[in-house]
């Protein structure tokens, strides 16, 4: 069977079979077909009688088929890959063809006109040459189809009948060697059930589809791009095709959605992560606004070598700013974005500059040379358990740093600074929320100061730290946005599941009912960027984060789909400062909405700025005191809503 199928292989490739030999073979069943229609019509006697001449006529008519074949291309495709548009050219061109022969027919002598006179026996001729080049073609295709077919061929049902699901099934069944073998369709319309498509049958959401898959021997299953948000709501289905074994399949996530028409390849299928199967829905932003706002601009970011800033620095590069100014102090990932911003964008000046955000005097030589028309501040540290240890590295990085960048901002000109905040910055209970909240202070306080000089529309008597280098009035706009985890950031749950997973257990969880929001990092980069398009200054936005996931079931599902035997979870107990659910917006807080269903504006209570600048600065000059109550004690005072859990700071509240 190996051989044979081999032979078949050879046989029916494009290098072994060019394209005279197709037009060779229809040329063939042209000249058979008028033989066989005469004989038919006319009988044997007749056709020896007049062979000869009936043989000259059928190689003139083949002059009439040829130009006709060449306007439809009909033997330009392959046989193997023949699909109903090839039948179909065939049809336009026999009848184009008999069409161009019946106008050549006054030019014959009637000694030549055997076949063309009698209507009837070329309606004869046409049909059984047009269905013997179908047949051929059908069943050419068929022997291919049967016989590239080998014990290793995986069984396969294609979630979806649109033309997602088709386009994929296509490109499926041209593949050499063959890796699938569709053996039906799943369609989440209920009308759909019953129905055939491609030759398959059509189940739905409602059947059984394990038990269905494994009948017809199917071992995965693959989602349609147009289907994807829609199957992950569907749990119940997702779960049992996890626990029978049967591997899902979808198309990678990119940041360009398919186009509905472009062809899908195959090969790009991946069995899916817990990243894939996460519910979320699709979020859409206006890139046109967005690339109006950065092209040809001077572009900043801070913390541009870490998960959510190197992110940025992408989708920002997408939109071709005039130049972008990338700051991190983490050496070696900067090194990789310098690396992977040379190889994709070559055309664009990119600074990378290996420096910490509270190098003041360093910061200011950056914004007095570049003078950075906008402003996207990732730069923090995150981990919860490592501020909760060091406030005071807290303080100086992310409180302390934050004052340096956006004074920089006001005094060089920047239009617009978006600071990246998080939603454990929301009623906090951990220095690291903390931090970030004091940050959304500042920031919302010096906008607020920056509107009332201009409101006065004089510099006498402004704060100095308010004024442009050059003494005028400010035009910074301070945006904040809020979200909470990013799928696979670094730190972040996921990868640490991996990990553990794969050196057997035991995967760590800190508490059976701990829930979190997740995003994937472009989403959340996406909506910063949208956020920054539609702030005027001042406000602080936040992000719709979908359905919140509970840690425990992330944690079994992957184990689920690892393969993995034996692997158990165990609760660790939660950590110091940490929440088993995390919140959006303070409970005296509301929001209003935006023209982004997914966004919208947190009315929180606003801070003066004077207060707010000396807040900071006690909270400074006790940082470098390393007294972690002490510091942490200031912060309190600052926050009100800071109440520590799981910490030794509960003793200050």
């Amino acid at each position: 069977m190996k051989i044979f199928s081999s032979i078949v292989n050879w046989y029916f490739n494009r290098k072994t079979l060019p394209y005279w030999c197709i037009l060779l073979i229809d040329y063939t069943i042209i000249l058979i077909s008028g033989l066989l229609g005469y004989y038919f019509l006319r009988g044997g006697s007749a056709i020896v009688s007049n062979f000869w001449s009936i043989l000259l006529q059928l190689l003139v008519l083949l002059i009439p088929y040829t130009i006709a074949f060449r306007i439809f291309h009909t033997y330009s495709g392959i046989f193997r890959f023949s699909s109903f548009v090839d039948l179909t050219r065939i049809f336009y061109a026999m009848a184009l063809g008999t069409a161009i022969a019946y106008v050549g027919y006054v030019f014959l002598p009637e000694n030549d006109k055997v076949l063309l006179s009698s209507p009837g026996l070329m309606l004869v001729f046409v049909i059984m040459a047009t269905s013997t080049m179908c047949a051929v073609r059908v069943v050419v295709k068929t022997m291919y189809d049967l016989f590239r077919t080998s014990e290793m061929t995986r069984g396969i049902f294609i979630y979806g009948t649109q033309s997602g699901g088709i386009s994929l099934a296509k490109s499926i069944r041209n593949e050499v060697p063959a890796r699938y073998s569709i053996r039906g369709f799943v369609s989440p319309d209920e009308d759909m059930k019953g129905h055939w498509v491609m030759g398959k049958p059509v189940w739905t959401d409602s059947d059984d589809l394990v038990t269905l898959m494994r009948k017809e021997r199917a071992t995965a299953l693959i989602v349609s791009p147009l289907q994807t948000t829609h199957f992950r709501e569907q749990d119940t289905i997702i779960n049992a095709l996890i626990s029978a074994g049967i591997k899902i399949m979808m198309m990678p996530n990119t940041e360009e959605e398919w186009d509905g028409k472009s062809e899908l390849r195959s090969s790009l299928l991946h069995e899916v992560d817990i990243e894939d199967l996460l519910p979320r829905q699709k979020i859409e932003v206006d890139m046109q606004a967005i690339g109006r706002l950065l092209k040809a601009n001077r572009i900043l970011i801070t913390g541009a070598a870490g998960s959510i800033g190197s992110e940025m620095v992408y989708q920002v590069a997408r939109f071709n700013p005039k130049e972008m100014i990338l700051i991190d102090q983490a050496e070696t990932p900067m090194h990789n974005v310098r690396r992977i911003m040379a190889a994709k964008y070559p055309d664009i000046l990119c600074h990378t500059i290996v420096a910490s955000i509270t190098n003041q005097t360093f910061m200011e030589n950056i914004f007095r040379r570049y003078k950075p028309d906008y402003v996207f501040h990732a730069a923090a540290y995150k981990h919860v358990p490592m501020m909760e240890d060091n406030p005071a590295m807290a303080v100086q990085n992310n409180v302390y740093g934050t004052r340096v960048i956006a004074d920089l901002a006001v005094k060089y000109s920047t239009k617009k600074f978006v600071m990246i905040s998080t939603d454990k910055a929301v009623n906090p209970t951990n220095v690291m929320g903390c931090s970030k909240r004091i940050c959304e202070i500042y920031c919302q306080s010096l906008n607020r100061a920056i509107e009332k000089a201009n409101e006065a529309g004089q510099t006498e008597g402004i704060n100095p730290k308010l004024l442009q280098a050059d003494g005028q009035l400010p035009c910074t706009q301070f945006v904040t946005t809020r979200f909470g985890n990013v799928l696979g950031s670094n730190g972040s749950v996921i990868p640490i599941f991996k990990d553990q997973i794969a050196k057997g257990g035991p995967v760590t969880v800190t508490h059976p009912d701990i829930i979190r929001y997740f995003m994937l990092i472009p989403e959340a980069c996406k909506l910063v960027l949208e956020a920054g398009t539609m702030g005027k200054g001042g406000e602080i936005f936040v992000f719709d984060m979908g359905k919140p996931v509970r840690i425990a079931d992330l944690a079994k599902r992957m184990i689920t789909l690892s393969g993995a035997h034996d692997v158990r979870v165990e609760f660790t107990g939660l950590r110091d400062g940490e929440k088993l659910y995390e919140e959006v917006l303070n409970d005296a807080e509301h929001t209003l909405p935006t023209v982004h269903p997914k966004i919208m504006v947190a009315q929180v209570r606003e801070y003066d700025y004077d207060q707010a600048c000396q807040n900071e600065q006690r909270l400074l000059e006790a940082s470098f005191t390393y007294d972690d109550m002490a510091i942490v004690k200031i912060m309190k005072e600052i926050v009100p809503e800071f109440k520590s859990r799981q910490s030794k700071y509960e003793a200050l509240d």
